[in-house]
This record gives C-alpha cells, structure tokens and sequence, in this order.
C-alpha cells in the first residue's frame, strides 16, 4: 500500500489570509471567481497547497510580501458598516480610514447602529486566532436601554437566554445606573453571535438605543474619539499573543496616561522649643525693618477735623457723646425714699380734638 502523505506547503487561502489579502472566506470567494493564478494558472478551487517557491497572482497583481502582524485600535463610529463592501452601497468603516493606513482587515464586527472598539489587522491568521471562541476573551458593551429595568428584570440575561431557538450563553450584566427614562447597562461576552445584546434584550421586553463596545480582551477603547485609529506597539502584542498565553492585564497597553502630579512630603518635625524661638526671631526682624524705615509701633494718630480749625495754643472742647449739641442736658432726679410719702395719682390723659382713641364703642347691631 502507498502511505498517505501530506502535501508540502500550506492552503492557497491561508496564504493570502496572511498576506493580508483578505480572510479565509473572501480568498475562496476569489479563487472561485476565477482572481487567483498559481504559475500562471488560474485555480477554481481552493484545495490546493502552495509554497514560497511558487509564484501566486491576484487580478493580475503579484503576492504582496510578507509583513509582521501589525494591530489597530478604531472608534467605529454610529452608521458605518463593517464590511469590505456593501450591496446597498452604505459607507463602510474602511472608506473613513486614514489614507496612510495598510490594507487591513476588521477582527470581527460591529452593527450598523453600534459604535466602539474595533480591531484592525494586517494579518488574516492574526484575525482568526482573536476571533476564536477558544481565545475566551471578554468583550465589554456600555448599553443604553429605554426604560427603568431593575435587577431582577435583568436575571434572564445573567442565567443564559434563548432567542428565536438560538441558545445564548450567560452575559455579565450590571446595572450602572437610570437616567430619566433611560437605564446604562454594562454587558460582558465570551461570544459574538449577530445583534446577540440587542435580541437578548428585546426578549425581556427592553430596547436598546445605543450601544458602544469599550474594551475586547486586554484591549481598551481608553480615551479614542469617533473615528481614531491607534497602533497597539509590538511589545505590548508579543505579550498579550506570545506562547505564554493570553492573560487580561488590569490597565490597558494602549491607554493615554496624564501627566504625573508629584505630592509634597511631610514637613520636618521641629524639636520642642524650635516654634517658638522662629516666631521670636521673625518678629524681631519683622520690627527691626519698620523702625529702620522710620516707621512706629505706636496707633495712627485721628485725621484732622474737617471745617475750621481751633488756634494755636487752645484746646478744643470734645462734645458730649449721645445728644446732639444746642439742648441743655437734663440734671438727674434725686432717687425717692421713703420719707416722700405716695406718688400723687396720675392724671387722665387728655384726648385730642377729633381722635376717636379712648372712645365707647357703639353698641352692637341686633342679630350679630
């Protein structure tokens, strides 16, 4: 018997999935349209394995040479779809990328009406190994929901929900906080079934009206604005994707950091005695400058008084304080004793002409 053998080289789409031509998929759909030359031969079916020794065209256009994988952070913005191309002809998130930007393919998707956090790589074997469930990444969504949900209506989507026959696995899902008739949710996913957090929330009778993907595994959203594309270093890839395995740091690689504020220490404890020798030293170097400078310690001295002025030579007489001047003051009544008999009666006050104080009331009227 003839032994099995396996062919050398690896598959034809493989090799343009890491060229960067385009994923898995697409590269089947075009060898099968009949894009792809191997040797000058045009290939119609994508079982074929092919090496660095043979010589691979697409459109007429030679292989483009191998690179490092290379990965992007980009705010999708809200009303970009995440495709190559789209038969309705909506704009899609690579006609808004920078022009100096390398082609590159998106690591998973987003929704038309989503906007967040999505990968971009150079690299098709790149792309295929973070789309893998097996990778058990998280991916965090900031949700916001029209309604006034309370935790236990949100139980359903914790426990693991089913949808239109379609098994969901259970979310991670916290309630922030409401907002006038909006509630914020946060939702995690080890899974990226299509419109997965807009079904599951429907299902409970909730609606979602915006949603934003904040981080996908070690990877944040951190401070990008709508549309901004950020190259994560190499370093901080090799970490996260090396044979060590792929670990969850606690800070984002990527994230913008502000400037450093450096506290003041402690001041120095003075000994006993110190205080009070300093305070005595400033005050003397505090009134040593006033009396060099001609200065006194002694009270301002009253401005002048305004109007005429009293001659030389004589005082001016201080008025009396309370009453005003031109009324002679009254001399105090001697205190009265016992030997000066009763106070003599008071008499009736006298009524003006024509007050009515102190006059009868006129008698009531019959029936009140």
């Amino acid at each position: 018997m003839a032994e099995n053998t396996t062919p050398e080289g690896d598959r034809i789409a493989k090799v343009l999935s890491r060229r960067g031509v385009a994923s898995r998929r697409e590269a089947e759909r075009l060898i099968e349209a009949g894009e792809v030359k191997v040797n000058g031969k045009t290939i119609t079916s994508p079982a074929l394995n092919v090496t660095d020794r043979d010589k691979i065209t697409i459109s007429g256009h030679p292989l483009p040479e191998l690179e490092p994988p290379r990965l992007w952070l980009y705010y999708k913005p809200d009303g970009l779809v995440t495709s190559a191309a789209d038969e309705k002809g909506r704009d899609t998130v690579f006609d808004h990328l920078p022009e100096d930007l390398p082609r590159v393919m998106s690591v998973g998707r987003l929704d038309l009406n989503s906007e967040g956090l999505l990968l971009l790589t150079n690299d098709g074997e790149l792309k295929r190994r973070l789309e893998l469930p097996s990778t058990g990444w998280l991916r965090k969504y900031r949700v916001r929901i029209n309604g006034n949900p309370t935790d236990p209506d949100l139980e359903p989507l914790r426990k693991g929900i089913t949808v239109d026959g379609e098994k969901f696995q259970p979310m991670h899902v916290t309630l922030d906080r409401v907002q006038g008739a909006n509630a914020w949710l946060t939702i995690g996913l080890r899974e990226g079934k299509n419109r997965e957090i807009r079904r599951a929330i429907n299902a409970i009778g909730l609606i979602v009206n915006r949603l934003i993907r904040t981080s996908y595994g070690p990877f944040r959203l951190g401070n990008l604005q709508p549309g901004e594309v950020e190259e994560v270093r190499q370093k901080v890839l090799k970490d996260q994707l090396g044979e060590g395995g792929v670990t969850e740091p606690t800070e984002s690689p990527a994230r913008r950091r502000g400037p450093t504020i450096q506290k003041p220490g402690p001041k120095p404890r003075l000994k006993p005695g110190e205080a009070l020798k300093d305070l005595s030293e400033t005050w003397q170097k505090a009134t040593t400058r006033r009396r060099a400078s001609g200065g006194t310690d002694a009270p301002a001295a009253d401005p002048a008084p305004r109007g005429r002025t009293a001659p030389e030579g004589t005082a001016r007489a201080a008025k009396p304080a309370g009453k005003p001047s031109g009324k002679p003051y009254p001399k105090a009544a001697a205190p009265r004793g016992a030997a000066d008999g009763p106070r003599p009666p008071r008499k009736p006050a006298t009524p003006r002409p024509g007050s009515t104080r102190n006059a009868p009331r006129p008698p009531a009227k019959p029936g009140k």
